[in-house]
């Protein structure tokens, strides 16, 4: 048996496309002691090893690897990596419940791939195009849409408390052999401190991660509480807590997967992350690879797809039961009329482009910009200048449109004049066929017959926006260049998206770990690890930087007006790469909410404390209301 966890281990470790938590090591290495004293620390034994004993950081309590390592009382156990062969050959760690059964937490997926695994990733990029590819247009993200590799994800970003001190951040070594770490529940889960706590993770392995921070006797909510820390927490987690018979198992379930994502993710550069770092960059780099997204064109009035005011949420009046149904290639061929209904909404506007597409343009024109990956369907970047070779549409866009039935093309403006009269626009071509089927079809239909010939006479000939609706597959040219597109860059920025939306979103764990990443976006994104993150507007953010830091002047109406606007970057952890960019107006409204707030929090207050200085008007109150009940 032990050749064979061997043998499974070497194949394990030549054929694994996840990065080995221990680059430096072949084994698990886990800090330990002697027979439950504190001694100098000594190598984990292998997966599949029959070695000494080891000591478990956390709990002191000397156990054998064969049988597992105590995390506390006898109600629960967890065990150290194992090779199981109904796992496909992947690390197990096991846990044992009150009720004496174990739980198997599978640490690395089966199919999980590598950071710059560009063969694995290719073929998620293909397996996701059915599910999801017109998603994230300006289909600016939900967080409990998350799709990762194709396959709804069921767990989604944690949104992060705010650090309002140092207190906040951990304020302890974890690497510190002596650590002893509060309660899982007295931990702020700050971005900072998920960054420390996935890179704990990535260095150490799994089993000294759950060693370290699982609890005696965990509680499903302690395991909830620790998948928060990744980053991570349970879509519909309380629900499934209510109907589970075994709350711990769907917990562990959960915690598996946020442990995936992150060994998958990449983990940001150690000495890139001031300004300074990124305008190095900038005018260095040679190959500068873009990803863009809806957050780049919303201050000309595309409304974005998911926000309160999105474009969705204005499709509930048309009776469907999900309002991305609006972009169903079946729904588009059943009947048409519900997207020629709704299109004039997303039209681009003519002859017009922001400051950001205009910065793409600029990297184009100083011979830096490899490749602007959109998932935008707009179609500004040829506004902008843009030329067709530096551009992927990676959702198709508005700029052509095509019949359904005889792939006729045209310009995709021959289009608007229909579009905004919500009228549907026939291809010429197919215009004798269609008119002949629907005679065939009236006649058969008055004779009570019925054929699956006629199932999308509706649509038989229509012209459609070669915009990539869902049940379509990416464009082919997203297939051609990305894999050595991911290759040949030497700097990303991800601009205007949130990542949420496969293969896309895959792309920034597919470059190379050596190369820089830059986020620019109103929002921060939580299950990736940017170098250095500019917060704010995109327009405001990337004036700063070319305008005042870098001297580049872009090409834009409003550059000059933006940069004199009271641009100002805030610190908000230099560690960490992040800032923030806001305006003069911007900083004003919302000192302007502050002290709205702070008048609203007086008020409750002074509220409270004249009712707890008169408690005889309680009283009186009380009595009424008794009487009232009485009549």
């Amino acid at each position: 048996m032990e050749a064979v966890l061997k043998e499974k281990m070497e194949d394990l470790e030549n054929g694994r496309t996840l990065k080995r938590e221990h680059e430096s090591s072949s084994s698990e290495r886990l800090e330990a002691g002697s027979n439950g004293s504190s001694g100098s620390p000594t190598p984990m034994p292998a997966v599949g090893s029959s070695s000494e004993s080891y000591t478990s950081k956390r709990q002191h309590t000397s156990v054998n690897p064969e049988d597992g390592i105590s995390v506390g009382n006898a109600t629960s156990t967890v065990f150290p990596t194992n090779i199981d062969e109904s796992s496909g050959g992947n690390p197990l760690i096991e846990f044992e419940n009150a009720d004496g059964e174990r739980v198997k937490l599978e640490i690395i997926n089966s199919s999980s791939s590598a950071p710059g695994s560009d063969d694995e990733g290719e073929k998620n990029s293909k397996n996701s195009n059915n599910e999801n590819n017109a998603e994230d247009q300006e289909y600016e993200d939900d967080p409990s849409d998350y799709e990762s590799e194709g396959n709804e994800s069921d767990i989604s970003e944690f949104q992060f408390e705010e650090s309002t001190s140092a207190e906040d951040e951990l304020g302890f070594d974890l690497y510190d052999p002596d650590i002893e770490l509060p309660p899982l529940d007295k931990i702020k889960v700050t971005k900072k401190t998920c960054s420390q706590v996935r890179k704990y993770l990535k260095s150490e392995g799994h089993v000294a991660f759950l060693d370290l921070f699982l609890p005696s006797g965990p509680t499903p909510e302690d395991i909830i509480t620790l998948t928060r820390l990744l980053g991570f927490e349970p879509k519909r987690f309380n629900r499934i807590y209510a109907s589970s018979s075994n709350p711990l198992h769907s917990a562990i379930f959960f915690l598996r997967e946020a442990i995936n994502r992150v060994l998958k993710s990449r983990t940001h550069l150690q000495d890139f992350h001031t300004i300074q770092n990124v305008c190095d960059a900038l005018n260095k780099a040679e190959n500068v690879l873009v990803l863009t997204g809806a957050g780049i064109s919303t201050s000309l009035g595309i409304p974005d797809f998911r926000s309160s005011q999105g474009f969705y949420s204005k499709m509930k009046n048309l009776g469907l039961d999900d309002p991305q149904d609006v972009f169903s290639l079946e729904l588009f061929r059943r009947d048409p009329s519900v997207f020629y209904s709704i299109a004039y909404m997303i039209l681009p506007p003519e002859n017009s482009f922001t400051p950001l597409h205009g910065f793409i343009k600029l990297l184009q024109d100083k011979g830096k910009l490899l490749r602007n990956y959109t998932q935008n369907i707009d179609n500004l970047e040829a506004n902008a200048g843009v030329t067709p070779e530096k551009l992927v549409q990676c959702h198709g866009s508005f700029a052509t449109a095509s019949c359904v039935t005889c792939k006729y093309k045209i310009p995709g403006e021959t289009l608007y004049p229909n579009l905004r009269s919500k009228k549907i626009a026939y291809c010429p071509f197919c215009e004798n066929e269609r008119k002949n089927l629907q005679r065939k079809f009236e006649k058969l239909e008055d004779e009570g017959g019925f054929s699956s010939r006629f199932n999308d006479i509706e649509s038989f000939g229509v012209m459609k926006p070669d915009i990539t609706f869902f049940g379509e597959n990416l464009p082919d040219r997203y297939h051609n260049t990305i894999k050595e597109d991911v290759r040949k860059c030497d700097l990303l920025i991800c601009i205007g998206t949130s990542l949420k939306v496969a293969p896309v979103s895959e792309i920034v764990n597919r470059v190379p770990d050596e190369v820089p990443q830059i986020l620019i976006n109103r929002d921060p994104i939580n299950h990736c690890e940017f170098d250095v993150e500019l917060l704010g507007y995109c327009d405001q953010a990337i004036t700063w930087l070319c305008g005042d830091k870098l001297k580049w002047e872009i090409k834009h109406k409003d550059f000059e007006q933006i940069l004199h606007s009271g641009l100002e970057l805030q610190v908000l952890d230099e560690e960490f790469g992040r800032y923030k960019i806001s305006d003069a107006n911007e900083r004003v409204q919302l000192s302007l909410k502050k002290l709205e707030a702070a008048k609203t929090e007086a008020k409750l207050k002074e509220e409270g404390s004249l009712r707890n200085s008169n408690p005889q008007n309680d009283t009186k109150v009380e009595a009424s209301e008794e009487s009232e009940v009485v009549v």
